[in-house]
């Protein structure tokens, strides 16, 4: 995988919005918000702006104007560069083909799973489980309002790979709650862990 100069994800998204028109950091944001972008990308209005200024560090962007408007501060407008036209291929195509290694922090957790109980561990999987329906749920009321409002389904993609992992997940997760109440289990985990106590 090659070294991006501006690794963060959101100057992906800043890049793709700067492909259909110029526009200032505001409204790249909006933009995102109106695009439903905002659920898959954690950013602040801060790390916005930090972003464009780091693609404009980068030869990615470029200001093609200043507007001034009598009720709102000055702003600046950017506008992609050919440059960043084409990392912004690049950057895309490399993600959709290649498969990263990503370090979620619940696989930290199941790594380290059999330091807790397991009627514990159980419980805990139990909780999560009611977390992932909730967001199973939401997701689902999304993708069916955005439907109904005649979105297409191409912009909806996201949410259906959110909706296929947290299904994923909850599968996976219901499976290792019952491993964990398996008696075989519990009396493995009190001699290893009893002999350590």
């Amino acid at each position: 995988m090659s070294r991006r100069k501006v690794a963060n994800p959101l100057a992906l998204a800043v890049l793709a919005e700067l492909l259909v028109e110029a526009m200032h950091p505001y409204e790249i944001g909006r933009r995102l918000q109106e695009h439903g972008n905002d659920r898959t990308l954690k950013y602040t209005r801060g790390s916005l702006y930090m972003v464009v200024e780091q693609l404009e560090r980068a030869g990615f962007v470029v200001e093609q104007e200043t507007v001034r408007d009598t009720q709102r501060p000055e702003r600046t407008v950017y506008a992609l560069t050919e440059a960043g036209r084409v990392e912004l291929y690049d950057w895309l195509r490399e993600l959709v083909a290649r498969p990263r290694n990503e370090y979620p922090q619940f696989g930290v957790a199941l790594s380290l799973i059999s330091v807790l109980p397991p009627a514990e561990a159980a419980a805990l999987l139990g909780e999560r489980l009611a977390r992932l329906d909730e967001q199973i749920g939401e997701i689902r009321e999304t993708v069916r309002k955005a439907t109904d409002d005649g979105v297409m389904w191409i912009f909806l993609v996201e949410d259906e790979y959110e909706l296929a992992v947290l299904e994923a997940e909850h599968r996976f997760v219901t499976g290792l709650a019952a491993s964990l109440r398996e008696p075989g289990y519990v009396q493995a985990w009190e001699q290893v862990m009893g002999s350590r106590s």
